[in-house]
């Protein structure tokens, strides 16, 4: 072990470390509670509203080297002292007998969040936090074959609040050492595992990357937390103080409005030369009602305004609106009829929202590059690990990831960023080109055919780097208008001479319709509950998609890793839907408090 960094006669100079829980135990108990903790009293609720590491690179940040060329990596003190440790443990880190490293990364992020929460008209939790943590990667080996897994890579820990050299010294010292060892451990087992096989890998463990240097500025919250605080409590409770809905208050059983916000500034140095200071941050007002329609079936609304900027939250009005609107179409879903227990085999008008939950759930996991296990065939893990070259969309469409994307119709964008979390130049990658698939997204781990990164790896804090998408653009070569679409599906109904479906929002981990129509011929609607989707999968994708609408719909997914989705409405000719079997539950014995 390395000797520790010289104290310079501080007193006190140590790590704020947790001495009962790791910190990368500490970090997920803390941070990760904050990323995805629901709102109080909410029951089965569409997750809206993860936020984690919310990702903002504005045009101010969007900038290249050269325009920080007056600014150096030795200017930024938290970078100063993470490179003189780094410096130190290169040339002295090696246990007698045992390889030295070949890599090491050393990546701080600096968490600040705030969350205020109101139900039913009162203010019941206001919070904010901030943490440090380092995440120390070393590799020993080399590129072609080194002692990375994926369950055992690097060591984490929390570090000083304030600048402090010498603290923060200390914990790079210490998470340093323990990422070695594990190093040795990992190498000695992974090389025992590679002599069951009849040949090595292919590919290289790690690919190279050039130096890169980038100082991006420093990010803080900016909110203005009385407004806002005023904001929730009026909306959490307008089901009992609005006229137009008090009249169906007693069936909202909870009325949840939460604002949630994050900064986090991430510092990244590493053996190659690599000094990057970036920061992204995100701000959400997320809305949650919900009761039981009179069989018992328990409902909600979820949903939310999302921004890279306070600024660009929904202004109070349409904020207002918002709540309004859920809290009515609760009431109409409350009303609505049970979906017929018959199955269903036909067209599904999907509308922006929907759709680019289908492409979230579907298609982004399957080009996430991800190595598989040790032994295996594959090109990479998921349904898209044999498709290279092969038609996973009609060949109408194109599909792109474009982080360096930073604004969508005057919008900014979730999920833009300049360098990733390797420190390597983000890119654009054509993923599907004429429906066929062209390409992963892909951080430093090569695969199969990928020798190298497109700048896709991307990481939670605290936590290693993944391939993971940016800005997710879904193209189709003949787009048509709204009313197009519509008149698209009355044809089908008319031709085929029955009702068909069209869906507005899903929800949950399943894609489970949460506003669904029946469409009838005549062009009117009739909402419906207690559907599930039968058959909506990747194969779905590729062979069922009749048309695709023209007012593409910006999905952003405020995750620990944040990323947005562009997608048109989908026009789907053959989709299962049929009656959910989830148990119905007793209503309430009591009604609730009388409203004043």
């Amino acid at each position: 072990m390395i000797k520790p960094p010289p104290s310079k006669n501080r007193v006190g100079s140590s790590a704020k470390c947790h001495p009962q829980q790791s910190g990368a135990k500490y970090l997920r108990l803390s941070f990760l509670r904050f990323a995805t903790k629901p709102a109080e009293n909410l029951n089965k609720q569409r997750f809206v509203t993860m936020l984690g590491a919310i990702l903002l690179l504005s045009a101010s940040v969007m900038v290249t080297n050269e325009a920080h060329a007056e600014i150096r990596p030795a200017d930024d003190p938290i970078l100063r002292a993470m490179q003189a440790e780094l410096d130190r443990e290169k040339a002295g880190l090696l246990l007698p007998g045992m390889q030295r490293p070949y890599f090491i990364e050393y990546r701080l992020d600096d968490i600040t969040t705030y969350e205020a929460v109101a139900n039913y008209g009162a203010l019941t939790r206001e919070e904010e936090g901030h943490q440090r943590v380092v995440r120390v990667m070393v590799r020993i080996g080399d590129y072609a074959s080194d002692s990375s897994t994926a369950r055992a890579d690097g060591a984490v820990q929390m570090a000083p609040d304030d600048n402090d050299p010498v603290a923060l010294q200390y914990a790079l010292w210490t998470a340093t050492d323990e990422a070695y060892k594990l190093a040795l451990r990992t190498l000695a087992a992974k090389e025992a595992a590679l002599k069951q096989f009849q040949s090595a890998p292919l590919q290289q463990d790690f690919a190279p990357a050039h130096p890169e240097t980038f100082l991006g500025p420093v990010l803080a919250l900016d909110l203005d937390r009385t407004e806002w605080k005023r904001r929730i409590v009026e909306a959490s409770g307008l089901f009992l103080t609005e006229p137009e809905v008090r009249p169906f208050a007693a069936d909202v059983q909870y009325s949840t409005v939460n604002l949630r916000a994050v900064a986090v500034n991430r510092y990244l140095v590493n053996t190659e030369g690599t000094s990057v200071r970036h920061g992204y941050s995100g701000y959400n007002a997320a809305v949650s009602v919900g009761g039981q329609a009179p069989d018992g079936m328990r409902l909600g609304r979820d949903n939310g305004t999302v921004a890279t900027a306070a600024s660009e939250l929904e202004t109070w009005p349409q904020f207002r609106k918002r709540v309004l609107d859920d809290l009515r179409s609760l009431e109409a879903l409350r009303k609505a009829p049970v979906v017929s227990a018959d199955d269903y085999h036909g067209p599904v008008l999907f509308s922006g929202d929907a759709a680019a939950d289908v492409f979230n759930k579907l298609f982004l996991p399957n080009v996430e590059a991800e190595r598989p296990e040790m032994g295996t065939t594959a090109r990479t893990q998921g349904g898209y690990n044999s498709s290279l070259h092969s038609s996973v969309l009609p060949d109408t469409f194109s599909v792109k990831d474009d982080p360096l994307l930073t604004a969508f119709e005057g919008k900014h964008l979730l999920g833009a960023y300049a360098v990733d979390d390797e420190g390597v130049p983000a890119s654009s990658v054509e993923l599907v080109k004429s429906g066929k698939l062209v390409s992963y997204l892909l951080g430093r781990t090569p695969i199969k055919d990928f020798p190298g990164s497109d700048g896709h790896g991307r990481a939670a804090p605290g936590q290693p780097a993944h391939a993971s998408a940016g800005i997710l653009l879904v193209t189709p070569a003949n787009p048509i208008p709204p009313a197009e679409m519509q008149a698209k599906l009355l044809a089908l109904a008319k031709e085929q001479g029955r009702d068909v479906y069209s869906v507005d929002t899903l929800g949950g981990p399943d894609l489970s319709p949460r506003l669904l129509y029946l469409t009838h011929p005549d062009g009117s609607r009739t909402l419906v509950r207690g559907a599930a989707f039968t058959e909506l999968d990747t194969r779905t994708l590729r062979s069922d998609i009749l048309a695709a609408g023209s007012d593409p719909y910006v999905s952003p997914t405020l995750g620990a890793v944040p990323f947005t989705v562009i997608s048109p409405p989908l026009l789907f000719g053959d989709i299962g839907i049929k009656r959910a079997t989830e148990e119905q539950q007793k209503l309430p014995y009591y009604p609730p408090p009388p409203a004043k």
